[in-house]
């Protein structure tokens, strides 16, 4: 429920108290807009209404805000902790936003088991075993994977796979496995192989070589050759791999190294990895924020969002001294069990490596530039090709994936001038009555989302793509006339000849003939990268759903029918075919089912045959 008491400035900086916490800033619709953190709430927020400001963006933001509220917190570690949570939940436009993108892969080794794998890994890290990343792609990951497989023959089938074969497989037959699915190689030796994999990922390569010698010394003194040129080909495969490795350190420990480039309007926060003493990769990350150009501020707010969010490593190196420092190590330090040192001025490799973070960023802002400018003309290609008034900025997609009326899913995918806008893309899981009815299904999607656009709750697109002909373009028109919203630029994207790209045609309201743009037309070239997007984005949110569906069971739905009693149902009926054909009478007998139980099951499981 919305207090609509109005906002009295003065009482509430009046009342606010000097003990840490954090603060809301809210718009006249009661969205927040910006959330801080105080080690004095009172000194803090009165800043904003008392001092002139200097950032145009605070001016900028200070013209929106209608209310504030206050979180008071026991400590100013704990106000940091609740500020990273309310800027996840809010994603406020006047903070710096990260892209929520997926987690870091991770490599898992199954150390606990008999014979262990190596494996891919992304999630939760919750299994028996060691993890050893993040890695900063998943190319990274397979990449190591690979060499690992190469150098020490670590088997990477799953679980149910190796314990059911007979004979050896494929991998054996290229030399990537030693077979222990059929003992071709003992336990032992395996085991050892495997603990040469974990120590290679350590990075202790001078053991695992020296180990690797002693090994093929001994196989050579019994004889044993062909073990020994085994042994042989793994050394020189792993000098191999070291020589590859130029970045290098003299200790072991873990760093992230983080550079800066900004133009002005966009900014770039590259990251490298050093895992073990050795780089391992980098990622670049485009904060997203309005009108914030202090490079101090920026990484602030970037380090300690990004970094509350995961596991930090032990060193993280920055090119300037950020707000807070001690308060972060200390919070980031109790969330990963590990000592974590926050360091901007260093000497020796790391700045070297710090030099090697800058130049870095300041690629990945020149490419994100050059790609922004080609969508930009893009956008502008459109507005030409449709006739619009004014560049649009932001554009909606929707689609519709289904399997003969199963599982139907509806998708909308947004973008604006930067790309795609993923954390605004939704999916619709459509009910049962618009099965198999593609017209249905967009009706009533596209009647679920424009009923929150009229109400404020989401942002006006200026021009809304639908996937389809003149039939989906109708219902379209329909939904929004009803919506008071027919007003808006509609596109239907219909495949063309042949579904052969390039050929799309473009139905408008009130237009007889559809448009054809040329198969190189920078407007083309955005409709059909939205309208795939869309596609994608659907059929995905579909297969997900459909494996839901039959993963599960229907008796799991029905009330008090609890794991026993369904276990029970199952084996006396030999399966849900036998349950359903079943009657009341019939579900009787079975030991736990009274009559009253008997019949919500017999009823429930037939409802959709009445």
């Amino acid at each position: 429920m919305i207090d609509e008491t109005p906002f009295d400035e003065k009482s509430f900086l009046r009342s606010l108290t000097h003990r840490p916490g954090v603060y809301l800033m809210l718009n006249a619709r009661h969205k927040v807009i910006y959330v801080g953190k105080a080690r004095d709430l009172k000194k803090r927020v009165s800043s904003y209404f008392h001092r002139t400001q200097e950032s145009p963006k605070t001016v900028a933001m200070m013209q929106q805000v209608a209310r504030v509220e206050v979180t008071v917190a026991n400590t100013e570690a704990e106000a940091l902790i609740l500020e990273y949570s309310l800027i996840k939940r809010h994603k406020p436009r006047y903070n710096v936003l990260l892209r929520d993108d997926k987690s870091y892969p991770y490599i898992y080794a199954s150390t606990d088991a008999r014979f262990p794998r190596l494996k891919f890994h992304r999630g939760p890290r919750r299994g028996k075993g060691r993890y050893f990343g993040p890695y900063p792609s998943t190319r990274a990951v397979r990449t190591t994977l690979k060499e690992l497989e190469k150098l020490f023959l670590i088997r990477n089938c799953t679980d149910s796979f190796f314990s059911n074969r007979t004979r050896p497989c494929l991998q054996y037959q290229i030399k990537r496995c030693t077979a222990p699915c059929v003992g071709l190689i003992s336990e032992q030796q395996y085991r050892d192989d495997i603990d040469a994999a974990v120590h290679f990922l350590e990075g202790r390569n001078k053991a695992v070589v020296d180990t690797f010698v002693a090994r093929m010394e001994d196989a050579a003194k019994s004889q044993d050759y062909e073990q020994a040129a085994r042994f042989r080909d793994q050394i020189a495969r792993l000098k191999e791999i070291e020589a590859r490795q130029l970045v290098k350190r003299t200790d072991n420990r873990d760093l992230d190294i983080l550079g800066f480039a900004s133009n002005g309007a966009i900014h770039c926060v590259t990251i490298l990895f050093i895992r073990n003493g050795t780089l391992i990769g980098s990622r670049d990350h485009f904060p997203r924020l309005a009108g914030e150009t202090d490079r101090q501020r920026i990484l602030n707010a970037f380090v300690a969002q990004y970094y509350l969010g995961r596991d930090a490593p032990a060193e993280i190196i920055i090119e300037l001294d950020i707000d807070d420092s001690e308060l972060l190590q200390q919070a980031l330090t109790e969330r990963v069990g590990h000592k974590v040192v926050i360091r901007s001025r260093v000497r020796g490799d790391r700045a070297r490596w710090l030099a090697m973070a800058r130049t870095n960023a300041q690629q990945g802002l020149t490419l994100k530039a050059a790609s922004n400018a080609t969508i930009q003309r893009q956008f502008e290609a459109l507005a030409e090709s449709l006739g619009l008034e004014e560049t649009p900025q932001r554009l909606e997609c929707f689609d519709v994936s289904h399997t003969s009326g199963e599982a139907t899913v509806a998708s909308c995918v947004v973008f604006n001038t930067a790309g795609p806008m993923k954390s605004d893309y939704r999916r619709f899981n459509l009910s049962p009555a618009a099965a198999g009815d593609d017209y249905g299904a967009m009706r009533e999607a596209l009647r679920r989302r424009y009923e929150r656009v009229r109400k404020g709750e989401v942002p006006m697109p200026d021009v809304l793509f639908v996937d389809g002909g003149k039939g989906q373009l109708a219902e379209a028109m329909t939904v929004l006339d009803e919506l008071e919203l027919g007003w808006m630029t509609v596109i239907a994207v219909a495949k063309g000849r042949a579904r052969r790209p390039g050929a799309e045609r473009l139905f408008r309201p009130g237009d007889d003939k559809p448009l054809e743009l040329s198969a190189d037309s920078p407007a083309l070239l955005l409709i059909q990268q939205v309208r795939d997007e869309a596609h994608r984005f659907a059929i995905t949110g579909h297969r997900q759903r459909r494996a839901k569906a039959r993963t599960s069971s229907r008796l799991e739905e029905i009330p008090g029918l609890g794991p026993k009693k369904r276990r029970e149902l199952l084996r006396q009926f030999g399966g849900l075919q036998g349950v359903m054909g079943a009657g009341v009478d019939d579900l009787v007998e079975v030991r736990g089912i009274g009559r009253a139980l008997a019949e919500t099951i017999y009823n429930d499981l037939h409802l959709d045959k009445q």
